[in-house]
């Protein structure tokens, strides 16, 4: 984003181990691009539009991208993102000069240009009245093989946020676009196959962006192998190298990404797979049933259910603060896999659903001290005491693949399109102390919330819904009596990937019927508030 304002970058969950993010060097079945990280706020969005144009493509911060991972990992193309720099101070984020000779297509993003250009012979300058934030226009300047499909109509929208700016280009680039404050929007070296524009055409403020995208990955020769049903079969055979004769415990929490991983893993190894389900008290209503029975009935997957509630209950009376429940939670829940892995046969994996987000977010591009805004069990590895290896088969896949990965394998839409629910599960949508009388309360709020969704036929529309029972009581009237009962949230958001998120605009009288439904058939709530907070710069569960 190119010396933009210093809007920041989404924190990071958690730190992991730096090798997470060495390209994998043992299986390059697909075309791969890489795309350079500067730190951008969207640099993940370039990665989802690739991954929809069916293009295999990876995100490494600049400074662990040198000589030798550019030769292990052989891009088709390169990707130079966004950022909060400017290429003009001393030490400021910079490719590999390899990345340029390496004779494949390179598209610089804001900075990736202005970083491009500086280090191909052109001078970016600083400010002085060419800075732009939000929607611009820009018009074309010359033909050029990327804008294929652009200017139909005369200028294209493009999204901006840069306050240097490049003042000369380098030798051999050409000016195809250009807006009021950005006469380089869009420049190319079209022999060296260099391409550098100064808006990011991965944010839907750009609409023609995913157009832009099309046509490099094109002209790079990319054919559009990256699907779900090579990935099965890829993956399969990586479990299989993985793990050998060895036998794999998975935790199952009965959402879409471990349930997806299980039935991947059974794939590949069968019956030396065992499935752990900690029925952790914190669950909502039914799902322990639905869980054990798809797997058990449907899938034949060995299954221990571990009921547990009890116990964790006990450990989380008395806490209030979020981190320590989550901590409380993950703690458990490391002790019961440690427990059922001696008892399974002595498992040498764990299995995880983690997915590429939490692997991206829990490195800072800066590969600096991150702030933690909450603990991410699915990142970090392993306590040494547990003795086993992460097998983690989704940790190249984004929400979306995921979801289709499970259609490829046949998993039932009633657990492919189910919205995600949190590993701490209820625990963290009942703010201050865990307990029994309040699960109740919420577990049935939440079930008649989620009814009220499906019967209007929302579910879909929706990344996900749940209803937060409030640490507060209030009063209320019921017939002739007083009450003095709990206030309850309900929260419901869109979003893409669950990075930023949007309320649900949700109709007066949809409300008004659930909030009537809550009260009438939840005894212990007599106030339904309905959260309109985005993320950021909230975030979407309550804790």
């Amino acid at each position: 984003m190119a010396r933009a304002r210093r809007l920041k970058r989404p924190a990071p969950l958690a730190r992991i181990r730096a090798c997470a993010y060495a390209p994998d060097m043992t299986a390059p079945a697909h075309d791969r691009l890489l795309i350079i990280d500067f730190g951008s706020q969207v640099t993940q969005l370039i990665a989802r539009r690739l991954r929809e144009l069916n293009v295999y493509c990876e995100i490494h911060p600049f400074n662990r991208v040198d000589d030798a991972f550019l030769d292990a990992f052989a891009p088709k193309a390169v990707i130079l993102s966004g950022g909060p720099a400017s290429v003009i101070d001393e030490g400021s984020p910079r490719p590999p000069e390899r990345v340029f000779s390496l004779g494949v297509p390179v598209l610089g993003i804001c900075y990736g240009q202005q970083a491009m250009m500086q280090m191909l012979g052109g001078r970016v300058e600083r400010g002085q009245g060419t800075a732009e934030f939000g929607r611009a226009y820009v018009e074309r300047r010359g033909a050029l093989d990327l804008l294929d499909g652009w200017f139909e109509a005369g200028r294209e929208q493009v999204w901006m946020s840069h306050g240097d700016h490049v003042a000369e280009i380098a030798p051999g680039f050409e000016v195809y676009g250009a807006s009021p404050n950005a006469p380089f929007a869009i420049v190319a070296d079209p022999a060296r196959r260099f391409y550098a524009v100064q808006f990011h055409p991965e944010v839907h403020h750009t609409p023609m962006g995913g157009r832009l995208y099309a046509n490099f990955v094109r002209l790079a020769g990319f054919t559009g192998d990256w699907t779900m049903a090579a990935y099965r079969e890829q993956a399969v055979e990586a479990i299989r190298a993985q793990v050998g004769e060895e036998r794999v415990l998975c935790g199952l929490s009965g959402g879409v990404d471990s349930s997806v991983a299980a039935v991947l893993i059974h794939e590949a190894i069968g019956d030396r797979l065992t499935c752990v389900f900690v029925d952790t008290g914190l669950m909502r209503e039914g799902e322990a049933e639905q869980v054990v029975s798809m797997f058990r009935d449907h899938y034949n997957i060995p299954l221990i259910h571990a009921d547990e509630g009890p116990r964790f209950l006990s450990a989380l009376k008395g806490v209030t603060d979020p981190e320590t429940k989550r901590k409380t939670i993950g703690r458990l829940f490391i002790d019961v896999f440690d427990h059922h892995a001696k008892a399974a046969g002595g498992a040498r994996f764990l299995a995880q659903g983690t997915l590429y987000p939490d692997v991206i977010e829990s490195v800072s591009f800066s590969g600096g001290p991150s702030v933690t805004i909450k603990s991410h069990h699915n990142v970090g590895g392993l306590p040494e005491k547990m003795d086993m290896k992460l097998v983690e088969p989704l940790r190249e896949l984004f929400k979306d693949e995921v979801r289709a990965l499970g259609r490829e394998l046949g998993l039932p839409e009633s657990f492919v399109g189910r919205h995600p629910f949190p590993g701490p599960g209820l625990a963290i949508r009942c703010p201050g102390e865990v307990t029994e009388e309040k699960l109740a309360i919420l577990r049935r709020a939440d079930a008649v919330f989620i009814d009220q969704v499906r019967r209007h036929g929302l579910y879909d529309e929706i990344w996900q819904a749940f209803v937060a029972l409030l640490p507060v009581r209030t009063v209320g009237v019921m017939g002739d009596g007083r009450t003095y009962d709990y206030a309850c949230a309900l929260r419901a958001v869109t979003s893409v990937d669950g990075m930023t998120a949007d309320y649900y605009p949700f109709s007066h009288d949809f409300l008004g019927e659930t909030a009537t439904r809550i009260i009438n058939e939840v005894t212990g709530i007599n106030r339904v508030t309905y959260d309109i907070t985005s993320k950021p710069p909230g975030t979407i569960e309550w804790e």
